[in-house]
């Protein structure tokens, strides 16, 4: 909306011209959405506390837990509305990916929404039952990734990049759709069970969208990629202010978030922000890279994996309790080192991705 306004107001100054570069307004959506954010949140606390929208903790966990039964939940409409606003504010609104994107963002968020307000306020503890939120989520997945799929402009935009090998991609045509749906709700699932102390999935959120908002920006100029000898995406780089977006609007809730929570997001924030970060990668042809500056994410999917496939097949549990990280509480780790530690490690696989960018 606002790039429009300022198109208008450079006919007559010629200044307004600089919100034309993709950095400021990827600056910009990233500033505004963290003031959003520090905004409205408090109020938004103080209305889930009234409405006594707070979570509910399972007494077989760790004991540390039971004392944030009534913790404000569903802070992840929060994250939503400070993207969407900024997005919708600083984005070219001409612009495939930026709707592809914060429309399968922002459904994702109405699933998680769904069953957290079953769970919470109409007290059902299995909330939206587990065949129901996996339908509306393959429904949305292939949506979006028909979506992509249809309207590729180029080869490149259906390929499979292999990161670190010089020139190795491998066509997949219509099964870029299944491969496509299955990264973003993977993705999506991932960043859900990760989310389970305070800040744990918010920061490796915002460290791989800030990385994935340089892999965009790379693809997206043409220069740049040919430099890096990556695939150029026409338009994509407009991503850049989306993934600004998630970063600002991450870094204002874990200011509400990080321990001792005041609000934790539920499923509305985690299954959304899963999704965004899979439709990212997969914009930029960088699914594998997601997978490995995702890591945590990934190693919290796989330990509650082996975990059920390990008690159905011999009765025994691998991990004290599953996903990973409350198998480290059980240990003895208290929550803060925990938390820092899994981001100490998001850091390390972070820069491991962005290497890929010069390594080939």
């Amino acid at each position: 909306m606002l790039l429009l306004l300022t198109e208008w107001l450079a006919r007559f100054e010629g200044g307004f011209t600089v919100f034309r570069y993709l950095t400021l307004r990827g600056i910009l959506g990233t500033l505004t959405a963290l003031a959003i954010s520090l905004l409205v949140g408090r109020p938004m606390i103080r209305r889930l506390r009234a409405y006594k929208i707070g979570q509910t903790v399972r007494d077989d966990g760790p004991q540390s837990h039971l004392k944030k039964s009534g913790t404000p939940t569903m802070g992840g409409a929060l994250i939503l509305v400070a993207v969407g606003i900024s997005t919708l504010l600083w984005a070219d609104l001409d612009n495939r990916y930026v709707w592809i994107v914060l429309l399968t963002t922002l459904a994702f968020g109405a699933v998680g929404m769904v069953d957290d307000y079953k769970k919470l306020v109409l007290k059902n503890p299995r909330g939206l039952a587990a065949r129901w939120k996996y339908l509306w989520q393959t429904l949305l997945g292939l949506m979006a990734a028909t979506l992509l799929y249809v309207t590729a402009q180029s080869p490149t935009e259906t390929a499979l990049l292999v990161p670190y090998l010089k020139d190795v991609s491998f066509q997949l045509g219509p099964w870029f759709i299944l491969f496509t749906y299955l990264v973003i709700v993977g993705a999506s699932n991932a960043v859900n069970l990760t989310d389970g102390l305070d800040g744990l999935a918010i920061m490796p959120t915002v460290l791989v969208a800030g990385a994935l908002a340089v892999f965009v920006y790379a693809a997206g100029h043409a220069e740049i990629a040919n430099y890096l000898r990556i695939p150029h995406i026409k338009e994509v780089g407009e991503l850049v202010i989306f993934c600004g977006a998630l970063v600002g609007a991450g870094l204002g809730f874990l200011w509400f978030n990080a321990y001792p929570a005041q609000v934790f997001m539920g499923d509305v924030g985690a299954l959304a922000l899963g999704a965004a970060l899979g439709l990212v990668a997969v914009a930029v042809r960088q699914e594998l890279v997601l997978f490995i500056m995702g890591g945590v994410f990934v190693m919290e999917t796989i330990s509650v994996m082996l975990q059920v496939l390990s008690f159905k097949l011999t009765g025994k549990r691998i991990f004290r309790m599953a996903p990973l990280h409350h198998h480290f509480e059980l240990k003895g780790w208290p929550e803060p080192r925990v938390i820092v530690r899994f981001w100490i490690v998001t850091v390390v696989l972070v820069l491991i991705g962005l290497a890929s960018l010069k390594i080939r």
